[in-house]
């Protein structure tokens, strides 16, 4: 199988064949061998070094390091939690040459972060395609920082949410399978050779709640269509933020419980801590993750008081919470 799944490459050395009358075979091996390099050349090594006393440091750690997808010339995009809070960042291309980056811009509600290149782009830039045409049980190929020896094949085997316990919900991610190593910011490229998600987690269950298939979760490249330009020049998505209050929780049998609260965070000051179970938002009950961030994010704006109904050892409390906006939140050396 080649690095382009031989898509493109058949068509192009047809084209070739027709002027030129050479070799089939020379032309058609030239032809994907050029797009293979042109594919990889987009995809770089990013590191980031995190500031000491950075927020995200003890759950993130003080180093951290992936892959990321030039996808303008001096732009690369990335998962965003590799460069979040990052003292410096050094993007490494297909040809080893070095290049330092900012954090130009990040998206907390996709989890995308786009790096500022401070020197030449490395590679060609990939083009956007279409993640909401990705349909389950449709092949595609994953490529990280590691070259040729990074390039995978993988099966869509799931379009689904993913609700994280960090507050964080995507209506409809990108499950794969196999899982891939090296997943953080790796590149899910589809069969004309278009960008279609980047890489986000390692998850069990890929085919579906249940199903004991350890796969990735790639986020949708079309989420960053309309908030590109924003990240790019101001630094964030338009629009007022959502309101978020610091607290991590999981689903256990029904019942939502902490099981973490940010330092200094809106949940803390207001009492929370890990082990109190969450109840309800503003006199509504909460069933599920996502049913808590919809009813949290629909209170309105970060800065907004949220009234939650909480289970606190044997005592139901009600507790006001003032939210904030996320980014606020973080340390940050980067001009964003």
């Amino acid at each position: 199988m080649s690095l382009s799944l031989r898509l493109q490459g058949i068509v192009g050395a047809m084209f070739l064949i027709a002027l030129t009358h050479a070799s089939p075979a020379a032309l058609a091996q030239n032809t994907e061998r050029e797009q293979e390099d042109d594919t990889l050349s987009a995809i770089v090594r990013v590191h980031a070094k995190i500031l000491p006393d950075a927020r995200t440091r003890a759950t993130l750690g003080a180093q951290r390091e992936g892959s990321g997808v030039l996808i303008r010339d001096g732009f690369v995009l990335t998962i965003g939690y590799l460069a979040l809070e990052a003292e410096s960042i050094e993007v490494t291309g297909a040809d080893g040459k070095v290049v330092p980056a900012l954090l130009a811009g990040y998206d907390h509600a996709s989890g995308f972060g786009v790096l500022k290149l401070l020197g030449p782009s490395p590679g060609k830039p990939l083009q956007l395609g279409d993640s909401d045409a990705l349909r389950e049980r449709r092949p595609a190929m994953v490529a990280t920082f590691d070259g040729r020896d990074g390039v995978n094949l993988v099966y869509v085997v799931s379009r689904r949410a993913f609700t994280g316990s960090w507050e964080y919900l995507l209506e409809s991610a990108i499950y794969t399978y196999p899982p891939v190593a090296n997943w953080s910011g790796a590149a899910l490229i589809g069969g004309t050779g278009a960008l279609l998600g980047i890489g986000s987690l390692i998850v069990p269950d890929a085919a579906g709640p249940g199903s004991q298939s350890p796969g990735n979760m790639f986020v949708p490249i079309d989420l960053l269509k309309p908030i590109l330009e924003d990240l790019i020049a101001r630094g964030r998505a338009a629009g007022p933020p959502r309101p978020w209050l610091g607290l991590n929780a999981e689903e256990l049998r029904g019942r939502l419980i902490v099981v973490r609260v940010s330092p200094e965070g809106p949940a803390e000051r207001a009492g929370l801590s890990a082990g109190d179970i969450v109840l309800g938002v503003a006199g509504e009950p909460v069933s599920s993750l996502a049913d808590f961030y919809r009813k949290l994010w629909a209170r309105g704006a970060a800065g907004t008081e949220v009234r939650l109904r909480v289970l606190q050892g044997a005592q139901v409390n009600e507790l006001n919470l003032q939210s904030i906006d996320r980014i606020e939140y973080f340390r940050r050396k980067s001009v964003y």
